[in-house]
């Protein structure tokens, strides 16, 4: 049970949306937009997260949405990992979220609700930082579209009323050579030790990581070191050891010394299976 009451609403449209969060603001309210509901029902319990006013975001089209263009494919926040799995339009993606929780929880976990979470692991992130996507965000002053490198350092950061809409990746990423390697320490069980997502566009490996430090993050330090053509396999990953951007974790899934020893393995995975130019 979740030791709070709160009010519940389910707007139909964009601006229905940011309308009741503003209206409730001034009632003195606490609104929080809802997506699948995983994390507030968790956090909640937990008495990390506290809210008397729900918008839940469901019934909003655009929120909803899946389709491809020629040159884009366009995701809406609201489709469960379950569904984006499944439906593998962007095989990348597909690969990074299956093992997130158990299938029924990603049943219910959304791909905005994933992103925009305060569990430090937030997955589903990791292929549109590397497929440098496109943002859509609504909010008090209309909707805004914004390269996700602009509103995602550490974790998604939304002015005040503002929520995430849908996400934009060209075709040309979505097609490219990857790989996904998610590590736990205990075979397919637990929270996972690490994952890193990996992407190749002309010569160059891009590479991005959850799970080695308090917040998911594109490694543009490390990638100028994988793709160091003057450097050995061995040497890259070395190289590329020495810019991790913040501290390892080091907590009851694993040591920090032996996150570093999972990710130079990791790493000669992915240079090995994408191939060394």
């Amino acid at each position: 049970m979740i030791p709070f009451e709160f009010d519940y609403y389910r707007p139909k449209s964009l601006q229905e949306a940011v309308f009741l969060y503003q209206w409730l603001k001034n009632q003195g309210k606490s609104p929080k937009y809802f997506s699948g509901g995983t994390e507030v029902i968790t956090l909640g319990r937990l008495n990390v997260l506290y809210t008397d006013a729900v918008i839940d975001l469901k019934e909003i089209p655009e929120y909803k949405v899946r389709f491809s263009t020629e040159d884009s494919l366009i995701l809406g926040g609201g489709l469960s990992l379950a569904e984006i799995e499944e439906e593998g339009s962007f095989p990348l993606l597909s690969k990074t979220v299956r093992e997130i929780a158990d299938h029924t929880a990603r049943t219910k976990i959304t791909l905005g609700g994933n992103i925009c979470g305060q569990i430090f692991y937030r997955e589903a992130v990791l292929p549109f930082l590397l497929a440098d996507s496109l943002i859509m965000v609504a909010g008090p002053y209309g909707d805004k579209v914004l390269s996700i490198h602009q509103v995602f350092q550490q974790h998604l950061h939304l002015d005040e009323g503002v929520f995430f809409v849908q996400v934009s990746t060209q075709q040309e990423f979505i097609r490219a050579p990857h790989m996904s390697i998610k590590r736990r320490r205990q075979w397919n069980t637990g929270y996972p030790l690490i994952t890193v997502a990996a992407l190749k566009t002309g010569n160059q490996i891009r590479v991005a990581i959850s799970g080695l430090t308090p917040y998911p993050f594109r490694a543009f330090e490390m990638e100028k070191a994988l793709n160091n053509g003057r450097l050995t396999l061995k040497e890259k990953v070395q190289e590329a050891i020495r810019h991790v951007p913040a501290p390892v974790l080091n907590d009851v899934e694993g040591s920090s010394g032996y996150r570093i020893f999972v990710l130079k393995n990791t790493l000669a995975d992915i240079l090995t299976g994408l191939g060394e130019e």
